[in-house]
């Protein structure tokens, strides 16, 4: 595209006000201006027509992993898959023991050259010397959202190479996010000891079915431990967000620790909108949490109307299918998915449930740029952001084929499901990255998003 370019015919969705007929002038990579319609603009201003569509500001995916797939090439994969789906920025997690600086370096290296959009990093917590040098990694690098995972007590975070920790640990890293403030962190809600004792007991039964595995990680081991997180947070005076909500239990927790404390923000999947326990997946069904009943799925997208859940992020994990195909026990958890979230909120929400246009856009732009510190950015089609633009044919029905979506994985828990509403181009800082469902940026397009707790932008995300 040029440099200087008008959209002209489209629909704009926002966060804050119903869907309108507006133009999109773009100047060097930026929102210049939102016009009425037909609005005379410069000469030089190159015109092109979007009729029939609507133009979401550039989606946020909130919750991906790396690490799973091929090392040196996942951000290439994985940010192309993204952008396949209408991504523009993705935020991706990574579990280690060690200091953060080498992480950091190290996985820079592989981004910078092979990004296909804008990227940035949570860290998880998992040692003491992370909660000294939390500072450091929010002042050095950016990164000002950090996850821990109440359930890796003991050995069960061995097979990620993580210590055990306890929640003296947890209590003094919710301490000293909030000394250091504008840090978010990201509370892995899940009552080991619990699951631990129901697994024990159907080790000698059997795990045949999703059903048993649900049966393992009932509600209560999610919302107990949400409670306690609350708790902790509201203590301290600490940012909290409850990924991958899967439970009514849970949600209304949540509901009613916000009447006393507003700082927890909560993120559901989109699998669990879709994904019962009564399906008969075998491995390739297994989540943590798990699938749950009707019932359960509900009241999640209870919880996307009425505002109670915050964001929908994919938790994508680019394994491959030989690592899914396997008995319950042995199957690993997770699956590849950010690419299908917005299908997934138009055709089962839009199109089948009448969830606003308006309500989505928060989900997947507004609502995970102001949580995680880039909505002076991204996040909202206004002057002066970030010209990234996700249009979207509301009416276009596709069948979904994994060889379709780019990602190091070799499968998808939607193959063969056909979707209505699919995104038809993403735009990046004003140049397209795809259209029609093909890539059309190059490797290295995507810029790291520095983030300050303070709000304001640095010069290595510019």
């Amino acid at each position: 595209m040029p440099n200087r370019f008008i959209l002209r015919g489209g629909t704009v969705v926002s966060a804050d006000s119903d869907p309108a007929p507006l133009d999109i002038l773009v100047e060097a990579g930026k929102i210049a201006a939102l016009l009425a319609p037909g609005t005379p603009v410069a000469a030089d201003v190159s015109e092109r027509r979007i009729d029939g569509l609507h133009a979401f500001p550039g989606l946020i995916e909130a919750h991906m992993h790396f690490g799973f797939g091929e090392k040196i090439t996942e951000y290439e994969t994985e940010t192309a898959h993204a952008a396949i789906g209408g991504f523009t920025t993705v935020l991706g997690y990574f579990l280690n023991n060690e200091a953060y600086g080498d992480v950091y370096r190290r996985e820079q290296d592989y981004a910078r050259p092979r990004a296909h959009i804008d990227y940035g990093f949570h860290f998880s917590t998992a040692s003491e010397l992370h909660v000294k040098e939390l500072a450091s990694y929010v002042k050095d690098y950016g990164v000002t959202s950090f996850k821990y995972f109440m359930n890796f007590k003991g050995e069960e975070g061995r097979y990620l190479g993580l210590d055990g920790t306890d929640d003296g640990y947890f209590y003094a890293l919710l301490q000293q996010a909030a000394g250091i403030g504008g840090v978010t962190v990201v509370c892995h809600t899940e009552n080991i000891e619990i699951v631990n004792r129901l697994r024990n007991a159907q080790l000698n039964i059997g795990l045949d079915n999703l059903q048993q595995w649900e049966a393992i990680k009932p509600p209560i081991t999610e919302a107990e431990a949400a409670i306690k997180a609350m708790l902790f947070a509201e203590t301290v005076g600490a940012t909290i967000y409850i990924p991958h909500m899967s439970s009514k239990m849970g949600l209304d927790e949540v509901r009613r620790w916000r009447g006393r404390y507003d700082k927890v923000f909560v993120e559901t999947c989109p699998h669990y909108l879709t994904h019962t326990s009564d399906m008969d997946l075998g491995g390739m069904g297994k989540a943590n949490p798990p699938f749950r009943s009707r019932a359960e799925q509900d009241a999640l997208w209870e919880g996307l109307f009425d505002g109670t859940i915050d964001v929908v992020a994919s938790d994508h994990c680019p394994r491959k299918r030989v690592t899914k195909d396997k008995s319950l026990w042995l199957a690993s958890q997770g699956f590849p998915g950010t690419a299908t979230i917005l299908p997934v909120l138009l055709h089962e929400g839009f199109h089948q449930r009448g969830l606003s246009l308006q309500r989505i856009c928060q989900l997947v732009a507004s609502n995970p740029a102001r949580i995680f510190g880039i909505d002076d950015r991204k996040g909202h089609l206004a002057v002066g952001m970030d010209a990234d633009i996700t249009l979207v044919d509301l009416n276009q029905e596709r069948t979904v084929r994994h060889e379709d979506l780019l990602s190091y994985s070799d499968y998808s828990i939607y193959d063969s499901w056909t979707f209505k509403g699919w995104p038809v181009e993403t735009i990046l800082r004003g140049k397209t990255v795809m259209q029609a469902g093909k890539l059309t940026g190059q490797p290295g397009e995507g810029r790291y998003l520095f983030r300050r707790n303070d709000g304001t932008v640095d010069l290595q995300s510019a």
